[in-house]
């Protein structure tokens, strides 16, 4: 009976290594968030780059990045990231003035994600910079 216990025991602790084992991914970005803050639609391009991190013992693939809506499109790295090496995942929102707050799903073979899927996110605010026109007379207060 030890013997059959040890056993399960030795079987059990070496199943649990070997999940452990394979690609990981540990991006770069703070919660996995970027803060575009405050930015003027006319001069800001609106594309940010997360950076990652193959932390695992596998070459990480990277199967699927999508966006929660059309407004913002990701680009995947289309060769696997070795270990130890970083990728890149760009993300260009198209910058409608207002409030931003988009997730961008990961898909990929990471073990250290619940089916290899991790949720990014870009918040912030686009504001559109008024002009002023030199030609128009400013309203002056009321005259005495």
């Amino acid at each position: 009976m030890k013997k059959l216990l040890g056993l399960v025991a030795i079987l059990a602790f070496s199943v649990a290594s070997y999940a452990q084992t394979g690609p990981k991914i540990e991006f770069k970005a703070k919660d996995n968030t970027i803060d575009y803050g405050t930015v003027n639609r006319d001069s800001d391009n609106g594309i940010r780059t997360f950076e990652f991190t193959n932390t695992g013992d596998a070459p990480l693939i990277i199967t699927h990045v999508q966006s929660t809506c059309g407004c913002t499109v990701p680009t995947k790295p289309t060769e696997p990231i070795l270990p130890g090496k970083t990728g890149k995942i760009e993300v260009k929102y198209n910058m409608n003035p207002g409030k931003i707050s988009k997730t961008i799903t990961v898909e990929s073979n990471a073990v250290n994600y619940e089916g290899g899927k991790v949720a990014l996110r870009i918040k912030g605010e686009v504001i559109v910079k008024e002009e002023k026109n030199v030609l128009q007379k400013e309203k002056v207060g009321p005259q005495s």
